[in-house]
């Protein structure tokens, strides 16, 4: 798919009126929200939307596991032909990989059945992205063009039974022989199994391997090589064994299996070796000395599928609460005074609270995705960047999925519930979307891990405070140091900062709405958990005892932290996208979101702010009363809210909105 970066126009504001945008028909207001949450990155996901072709985007509900998996290749195979698959991924040496036009194009499959998206994620991201981020010129000029063509459909092994985000630890071994120039690809027992493997129980005839290379007898950490699985009848080779996981609770167009190697012999060449490599000679070499930066490194280059399953969680719930609003602006029950014919569900004072703060999250992270995508690009495009933007991309992507994925699997959960019965019926979409959207919380990094690594992120430069506590030594960095020198690398905008200054005098004499007190309580929520957590390690790393548990003791405390850095990060984007708006009445609208993101999280923390002693008990019951003044205003508009999440209302697909 080819991506234009022409300049977006945005249609002026006007509720009333509407806007034939590449033939949907929406409010001006919707189409400008739209704009606006599609922010800089409009014109490519409004050229995606226009070229994506949508006709039997939906899997039949009633296929059960093998109609699903042959339905799914297929439907693929159309898509990759219409240009919608290995976008981003160069199809030779030396060819240009964008990463931008894989994140779209990922997202925009999203908007459809799920499996395509996955299985797509699966033989181009992760299998073609293997190839193209750790393997050589010759392993481009080799493999890419027909995994692109999707002539060589390919696995990404790395989970294992007994590994899952300790990838440091995988036991599969890779070892070379150099009798005969090859590298011997082993499981020695069951735990080593790969599992979860997405094409390994029926389509793959490769797969990216992971396993600790060993040469010489000695151990030099996990690498990948590419290791052929089957023939072309599609039986396993010798020494392969495949296993099917069959039914699951979701994405049953994806054929999830398991991969057991019993001394199966590879070529040296076949091993991805952009980072280290065997020579000639025989001997291990590397231009990264450091064994764990070395690990790193090569992790590091398939972030971007964090930023993909991350950017498809939040379409998932976008698509989730565009059919309950939809729904709610339809479905009317109860007669009531000047009401004979029944009130609409959104007029309900407790529907509003279901559905417009979700939707109002879903703004906050759209444009901390936003801020992602651009980083990625930044990180991975044609300009030069350096190993600190690499480090603060890969913690910003672990968190902004971790947030998404379960932000998705709460929306689509609320959205099921707020259509009742309706709600449970498969033509209806939402329950297949809440069984395939689950797993989101689990794969590409379990969240809870991923939330870990984003607080360990967030302390970068103590990393050996952070090392010497694991060992059970002594954290030698005092807690304000570490939080002030954090916080200042780690703001996520100077915007939000002079926001924060202008409430920090007399907060309780601010409103509710008020954007400076809004940042301050965001501000102090991170600020204070992260030095607190600073000053509970040193202590941690001063008792005697049980050093794991003295650290293990923590960790509530570090998902906190995370959650309250993230929480930052997405308002900081929220209040800097709403600046760039131009249209007054859009950017009053937006403001109002803004204020009920904002309300909507310090509530769910008010037993924090209250025994932390940032606002009274006062204000915390007022709070509630101001997100129900909100959820009353933006309900005029709650249509073009779900118009601006960009997702058309003839896909949507759901029986339930029919006329």
């Amino acid at each position: 798919m080819t991506l234009t970066h022409d300049t977006p126009t945005t249609p002026a504001a006007g509720r009333g009126l509407d806007a034939d945008v590449d033939g949907e028909s929406l409010t001006t207001l919707g189409a400008s929200l739209r704009a606006a949450l599609d922010g800089p990155f409009a014109v490519e996901r409004a050229a995606a939307r226009r070229a994506f072709p949508a006709e039997g985007m939906l899997r039949p509900v009633h296929y059960g596991v093998d109609e699903s998996r042959e339905w799914t290749l297929a439907r693929l195979r159309e898509l990759s032909a219409r240009g919608f698959g290995s976008s981003g991924v160069p199809e030779r040496a030396g060819a240009h990989a964008d990463p931008l036009a894989a994140v779209v194009t990922f997202e925009t499959l999203a908007h459809g059945d799920l499996s395509v998206t996955i299985k797509s994620g699966v033989q181009f991201g992760l299998f073609g992205g293997a190839v193209t981020n750790l393997g050589t010129a010759w392993h481009h000029d080799t493999f890419l063009p027909s995994i692109t063509s999707m002539e060589l459909l390919g696995g990404f092994a790395m989970t294992e039974l007994g590994h899952g985000s300790d990838v440091a630890s995988l036991e599969t071994t890779l070892t070379y022989l150099p009798e005969t120039d090859e590298i011997e690809v082993h499981t020695p027992n069951s735990a080593a199994t790969k599992a979860y493997i997405g094409n390994a129980a029926r389509d793959g005839h490769m797969a990216a391997v992971f396993g600790q290379l060993i040469v010489d007898g000695k151990s030099h950490g996990v690498h990948t090589v590419l290791v052929p699985l089957r023939d072309e009848h599609g039986k396993d080779l010798p020494g392969i064994t495949t296993g099917d996981h069959g039914h699951k609770g979701g994405l049953l167009g994806v054929d999830n299996g398991t991969i057991a190697f019993d001394h199966v012999r590879v070529p040296r060449r076949m091993l991805l070796d952009r980072y280290g490599g065997i020579d000639d000679t025989g001997a291990y070499r590397s231009e990264i000395a450091d064994p764990n930066r070395r690990f790193f490194t090569m992790l590091g280059t398939l972030v971007r599928g964090r930023v993909c399953v991350g950017g498809a969680g939040a379409v998932a719930a976008r698509r989730a609460l565009s059919i309950a609003t939809r729904h709610a602006l339809r479905r009317r029950q109860f007669p009531a005074p000047g009401r004979p014919e029944g009130v609409l569900l959104l007029d309900y004072v407790v529907h509003q609270r279901r559905l417009l703060p979700l939707l109002a999250r879903s703004y906050a992270l759209g444009y901390a995705q936003n801020e992602l995508v651009a980083a990625l690009v930044a990180v991975q495009g044609d300009a030069p960047s350096t190993e600190r933007d690499q480090r603060e991309l890969e913690t910003l992507a672990a968190g902004m999925k971790a947030m998404q994925t379960w932000f998705a699997n709460h929306a689509v959960e609320e959205a099921r519930e707020a259509c009742g019965g309706a709600g449970y019926m498969s033509d209806n979409v939402l329950t297949g979307l809440r069984g395939d959207v689950d797993i989101f919380a689990t794969f590409e990094g379990d969240n809870t891990v991923l939330m870990q690594l984003v607080t360990k992120g967030l302390l970068t430069d103590y990393r050996q405070a952070w090392s010497a506590l694991d060992r059970g030594g002594v954290v030698a960095a005092t807690t304000r140091a570490v939080g002030e020198m954090v916080m200042e690398r780690t703001a996520a905008g100077l915007m939000l900062d002079r926001l924060a200054a202008t409430a920090r005098r007399r907060p309780e004499e601010t409103t509710l709405v008020d954007r400076g007190w809004h940042a301050l309580m965001f501000e102090e929520r991170e600020r204070h958990s992260l030095e607190s957590l600073a000053r509970r390690m040193r202590a941690a790393g001063k008792a005697e005892g049980d050093a794991f548990e003295s650290f293990n003791r923590l960790g509530p405390h570090v998902q906190f932290v995370a959650r309250a850095h993230l929480e930052r990060v997405m308002l900081a984007a929220t209040v800097d996208a709403i600046s760039r708006v131009e249209d007054a009445e859009t950017r009053d609208v937006l403001e109002r979101v803004c204020s009920l993101y904002a309300l909507t999280s310090i509530a769910a923390d008010r037993a924090w702010y209250l025994e932390h002693h940032r606002i009274s008990g006062g204000r915390s019951k007022a709070i509630g009363d101001q997100i129900d003044a909100l959820c009353r205003e933006l309900r005029p508009h709650a249509l073009a809210l779900v118009e601006g999440l960009g997702v058309p209302a003839q896909w949507l697909g759901a029986a339930i909105l029919e006329d």
